[in-house]
């Protein structure tokens, strides 16, 4: 059974007004399923056209409209998968949007979109953008029941939600959410920027998996690489332009005692940090199960968000003292603080969130009420 993203409907909704829709996404993600499935409902005068075939990039050498017209012929529905390999990209799909508004184009790009620049100036105005993330638990709604997913729960943990794997037994799918860590997911920095250390950026990764759900020094990051900061800095952009981590800025509105000038940093999959680190181990065999339920409570809150078309500030919060929270939404000027817990144990939000932030609400998510913070 084919799994419908949470995007298809948003994305339908956007077309046809005079805009390019491109949609971000690592490779393996699940891109050109999903602009498949959208192409199957405008079969005629649509075209498909993979950018890393060197006919297609032939093709779309050309340097005016006139020619890049004549490249697609009459076809209303263009689809330009990991558009990014096109030279120029960004310039040409702004001679098409402009002399041809009434061509539908949707580019993908894995990451390198932004790497390249390639949306920067030239498309100022003519776009929407989306991420797709690996599957979402609602989207897996559609062929696991509740009482399947919390089986599975685990599992989702240790290898992750990548598309390719789902269905896949234990072992086919740890060698294959491997090779996608190993082989596939910093191919686009490697292409599109100069990376003078890969062995740096490769070590680099794998640090910042180990300190999962720990704050990130970027001093001990480049003592221990044995690099500057800068080249630290310049590494974790990329990383997160690649969609491979995100982080999480420290929230600091009125105390002096909290912790104002620091960041946690999370991956977009759970399976793809346990490949980086060769751990696969059941949970309870590790000694990392809490950031791991942390991390995958927050993508998925993240996924969920997106579904909604909600967009909150996030954060986590810390006081010198060591009280803290998990992780913090900001939205229409209210704080929601959230506190993950993979095992029973009774927490308390710290009092000094309460008398700085009363409007504030609180709640603890564990395996029992976890769906609902989801859904």
């Amino acid at each position: 059974m084919l799994i419908k993203r949470n995007i298809q409907e948003k994305i339908e909704n956007d077309l046809w007004k005079k805009k390019i829709v491109i949609i971000y996404g690592t490779r393996q993600i699940g891109k050109t399923t999903l602009v498949n499935q959208i192409l199957k409902k405008y079969s005629e005068n649509s075209g498909y056209y993979n950018c890393e075939e060197s006919d297609v990039i032939e093709g779309l050498s050309a340097g005016t409209s006139t020619a890049l017209k004549n490249f697609f012929g009459e076809k209303k529905l263009i689809i330009l998968d990991e558009a990014q390999k096109i030279r120029d990209i960004g310039i040409k799909l702004k001679l098409l949007i402009d002399n041809y508004p009434e061509m539908q184009i949707i580019a993908t790009g894995s990451s390198s979109f932004e790497l390249a620049n390639i949306i920067n100036e030239p498309l100022t105005g003519r776009f929407y953008s989306y991420q797709l993330y690996p599957f979402s638990l609602f989207e897996l709604k559609q062929i696991y029941s509740e009482v399947e997913t919390n089986r599975l729960l685990e599992r989702f943990l240790r290898i992750g939600l990548y598309p390719e794997i789902i269905k896949m037994g234990e072992q086919e799918a740890q060698k294959q959410i491997s090779l996608i860590a190993n082989n596939y997911l910093f191919k686009d920095i490697f292409t599109f920027q100069e990376v003078r250390n890969p062995e740096v950026l490769t070590k680099l990764i794998q640090m910042l998996a180990l300190q999962l759900g720990n704050e990130v020094s970027f001093d001990e990051l480049s003592n221990g690489l044995g690099v500057s900061i800068e080249t630290v800095e310049r590494y974790i952009v990329l990383l997160e332009r690649a969609f491979v981590i995100f982080r999480l800025p420290a929230f600091s509105r009125n105390l002096r005692t909290e912790i104002k000038k620091s960041r946690k940093i999370y991956f977009y999959d759970c399976g793809i940090r346990n490949a980086l680190i060769r751990n696969f181990n059941s949970l309870n065999l590790r000694s990392d199960v809490g950031a791991l339920w942390e991390n995958f409570c927050i993508i998925e809150r993240m996924k969920a968000n997106q579904r909604k078309d909600l967009s909150p500030n996030q954060y986590f919060w810390r006081t010198y003292s060591q009280k803290e929270i998990d992780y913090l939404e900001e939205q229409d000027g209210r704080l929601s603080a959230f506190e993950f817990k993979w095992s029973k144990k009774k927490t308390k939000i710290p009092q000094e969130f309460l008398d700085t932030y009363k409007n504030s609400k609180f709640e603890v998510v564990s395996k029992e009420n976890y769906l609902r913070f989801l859904d």
